[in-house]
């Protein structure tokens, strides 16, 4: 048996009729750039999330530099984020001039440690970027309350866990700003790059809808520093298709991570999801001690495996100017020696589900 890791051909075969009309719709009428796909779409994301303001943007990463730009983050400043993240989160800090400063995460969830954050707010701090790693949410009434009481902006990196609830709110609702990923293999793809912002402020809203095209705010007037940052209008339409059936996708993931834990608990350490929120299963993580020995005996049976990730911010080259060792941030480093994520996407069969499983258990 071979198996799809994320199996995105299906995910096109499903809605392929919906997908190709409109597709063409847009290439027909040759609105490539915000048209009326676009505002559509952020209507329905506007809608789905229960934000005030929504705009689609042209990547997860454009979303979170869109975001520090609106907040005004400059050289000098310091973010305070997680280093057990995909290289995007800490990147777009750099990018702008600022600092990351990492803070280690909890071991149950792989999110940041909200009862760490505080000692590492310094008078430089001007904000905290949470990740919602593996499609569930960190504990962000935490890490609201530090920001409030430290006048710091929250910026939720949701680029894994659109879709995702916390004590009933949807993530990407509950920060200052919440910025998503629509790349072809999050839990809600679209055929490209793509990705959105949200906020409940009227000002950031303003000020990144004029970001993501280069600061303008009416032709060829420019009040900010922007960037082209838009979200084309082919992928809006696309998305639109997806975000019809997506809640059908989260329940058939949900479905495939609990058939996972139930034959995988007694045999390997599976991913704990708090009973106050969801996760929307962007990834399956395990952890393992004998990680490559067991993903090598995968691999001979068919079955891709994944890890994210295997080396923690502040351990990588790029980042070595800011005098980090190994050592500094234990759990990270334990993490990202052990953790590996099994196939995920929502049309995995059970009997895919047990042959995976049955090769884990006896390959460990």
């Amino acid at each position: 048996m071979k198996i799809d890791f994320a199996n995105l051909t299906k995910a096109y075969e499903e809605h392929s009729s919906e997908f190709e009309k409109v597709a063409l719709d847009v290439m027909s009428s040759a609105r490539y750039i915000l048209g009326k796909e676009t505002d559509e779409f952020e209507a329905s994301l506007q809608n789905y999330v229960k934000s005030d303001y929504a705009l689609g943007v042209s990547s997860g990463t454009d979303a979170l530099l869109l975001a520090m730009m609106a907040l005004g983050i400059r050289g000098g400043d310091e973010i305070i984020t997680t280093p057990f993240t995909f290289i995007a989160t800490a990147e777009t800090i750099a990018c702008l001039g600022a600092k990351p400063v990492f803070v280690d995460i909890d071991e149950e969830t792989f999110n940041i440690d909200a009862s760490r954050i505080e000692n590492a707010i310094t008078d430089k701090t001007k904000a905290i970027m949470p990740v919602s790693l593996y499609g569930q949410m960190p504990d962000m009434d935490e890490i609201n309350a530090i920001a409030l009481k430290h006048n710091l902006a929250v910026i939720e990196d949701a680029a894994q866990s659109f879709g995702a609830l916390y004590k009933g709110k949807r993530s990407c609702s509950v920060s200052t700003i919440g910025c998503t990923s629509f790349f072809p293999a999050k839990p809600m793809g679209c055929f490209g790059d793509g990705g959105a912002v949200f906020t409940q402020d009227a000002e950031l809203y303003d000020k990144i809808k004029a970001m993501r095209v280069h600061g303008q705010v009416k032709r060829y007037t420019h009040k900010y520093i922007g960037m082209g940052g838009r979200l084309d209008n082919l992928q809006a339409a696309i998305l639109n298709v997806k975000l019809k059936h997506y809640e059908k996708d989260i329940e058939r993931r949900q479905n495939v991570a609990e058939m996972y834990t139930q034959l995988l608990k007694n045999y390997v350490s599976i991913p704990s999801v708090k009973e106050d929120r969801t996760s929307v299963w962007a990834q399956y993580t395990v952890r393992i001690k004998n990680r490559e020995q067991v993903q090598l005996y995968l691999k001979e049976a068919g079955i891709p495996t994944a890890v994210h990730y295997p080396i923690p911010m502040h351990l990588q080259e790029c980042f070595a100017y800011l005098g980090h060792k190994k050592g500094d941030f234990p759990v990270s480093e334990t993490c990202a020696a052990e953790v590996m994520s099994l196939p995920m996407n929502p049309y995995l069969t059970n009997d895919e589900i047990e042959y995976i499983t049955s090769n884990l258990i006896k390959n460990l």
